[in-house]
């Protein structure tokens, strides 16, 4: 009996890694790879996802994309201290210690002080002491264990700190609140809440070998929320408290990106370089009503023009670009479909402007209009019979997706899928076991969906 599960499970894992190595790989260079030979240090591109996802077809886009990763939850106050005791969850945070070093990755640790909390540390009960004691226990056991810890090379101190121009409280009950507040407020003209300093006095001295960051969520033209930010990282900076960076959580909706939204973005990265701070995109997301072809191109725009003042600025100090989804089924908000690969893992628009915007390659209009003429899908001889051949041209090596479609939008079946030299290209294909009527072929390949109908006659 033993050996027969033993077998069973060795075919399981045998067939998983085959659909897992089989997932289709962009044609031209890796993310990294771009980044290793153009940019050295001045620029880090990275992508955020779970422990949770290490050996699945989510977790190899990851690392075979990007050199720098930022988990997701994973260092956040609910994970690792999911309840009032002295027992410390350390399991997922480990293992992105063992899972960097042997995929050669530098590591941002997302546990900020702020919303992010355990639900019993929101609870109203907590007094102001008992929550000056947990938020530093927790910042100080965080900061000694992973201090030094090779690829450990940044740290969000605080987040979301500020809303709509005045200091995130704590309110009743739980949900997205920050109960550190009622620890008190500093006698500063801002009344800075004290929670914000002392996380960055710990943080300081017992994390010198990572970057300090101060996080936050909203848009750069909210110069309310803004200027608040920048005068408590000069306060904190005039307490002789160091502070290394900036970061801004990127989710935006397709389109954001007009000249006044770019010059806001550009305002603050000068504003971050000209006082010695790093400035970070740290969760880009662009945000979509619908899911077309021509959605997805729109959204490539959005990803690329963020990008591009980026790149635009790396020549005044440090930043960083930081994908917070990576693939349209797994993540947050993903009815919305933000990432820059699709449920089957194929690299949509996005990921390709985020690449020729690497590359130095032309503006996203220029590279849509050149892949919409190199992709060819034929219609075939309608209406046909018998066994009908699907003909379609690609420009290089590309992985393709041929899927064939019912009137009513179901999905009957996949007729080819797997990468393929450049050139013309014929695929079979015998509805025997269907009745007659009209049916679509749609190709997948390159972020791109190309579609034809074909009508099935007996």
């Amino acid at each position: 009996m033993f050996k027969r599960v033993m077998i069973i499970l060795l075919v399981f894992c045998f067939i998983y890694s085959l659909k897992v190595l089989a997932q289709p790989v962009p044609d031209g260079r890796r993310l990294r790879e771009i980044v290793e030979d153009k940019y050295g240090d001045s620029i880090l591109i990275g992508g955020t996802i779970g422990a949770w996802s290490f050996g699945t077809s989510t977790g190899t886009i990851m690392d075979r994309e990007f050199n720098y990763v930022t988990p997701e939850n994973d260092f956040k106050q609910w994970n690792i201290h999911p309840d009032n005791s002295s027992g410390w969850n350390w399991t997922q945070t480990d293992a992105w210690a063992s899972h960097i070093v042997a995929n050669d990755q530098i590591l941002r640790m997302h546990c900020p002080i702020g919303p992010q909390c355990s639900q019993w540390a929101q609870n109203d009960s907590r007094t102001a002491a008992e929550l000056d004691t947990l938020m530093c226990v927790f910042m100080r056991e965080v900061c000694l264990r992973y201090n030094g810890v090779p690829g450990f090379v940044s740290l969000d101190v605080v987040n979301e700190t500020v809303d709509g121009g005045s200091w995130h409280t704590n309110k009743p009950g739980t949900g997205w609140e920050c109960p550190w507040y009622i620890i008190g407020q500093d006698t500063d003209p801002n009344q800075t809440p004290l929670y914000i300093k002392k996380a960055f006095e710990i943080a300081d001295p017992l994390a010198p070998d990572m970057k300090l960051i101060f996080n936050h969520h909203e848009h750069p033209e909210n110069t309310v929320s803004w200027n608040l930010i920048k005068e408590t990282v000069i306060y904190l900076k005039d307490q002789g408290l160091r502070v290394d960076g900036i970061g801004w959580q990127a989710h935006v909706d397709v389109g954001w990106e007009s000249e006044t939204t770019l010059n806001a973005l550009r305002d603050l990265i000068d504003w971050s370089h000209s006082n010695d701070l790093e400035f970070h995109v740290t969760e880009a997301s662009v945000w979509l009503d619908g899911a077309t072809q021509e959605d997805f191109e729109q959204q490539a725009v959005t990803y690329r023009a963020i990008l591009d003042v980026l790149l635009e600025k790396r020549s005044t100090g440090k930043v960083g670009w930081n994908t917070w989804h990576i693939d349209d089924g797994h993540g947050w908000r993903n009815d919305e479909y933000p990432s820059l690969f699709d449920t089957d893992y194929e690299a949509k628009p996005a990921y390709y402007a985020i690449r020729a915007a690497l590359e130095g390659e032309a503006g996203i209009e220029d590279f849509r209009e050149d892949k919409s003429v190199a992709f060819k899908l034929y219609n075939n001889p309608n209406p046909f019979t018998s066994i009908t051949s699907i003909n379609f041209e690609i420009p290089r090596r590309s992985y393709v997706n041929l899927n064939i479609f019912d009137i009513s939008g179901r999905e009957l079946l996949t007729v080819f899928k797997g990468e393929l030299e450049g050139g013309s290209h014929s695929v079979q294909w015998n509805p025997e076991d269907l009745s007659a009527g009209i049916y679509f072929c749609l190709m997948k390949t390159e972020g791109l969906v190309l579609r034809s109908q074909m009508i099935f006659v007996r």
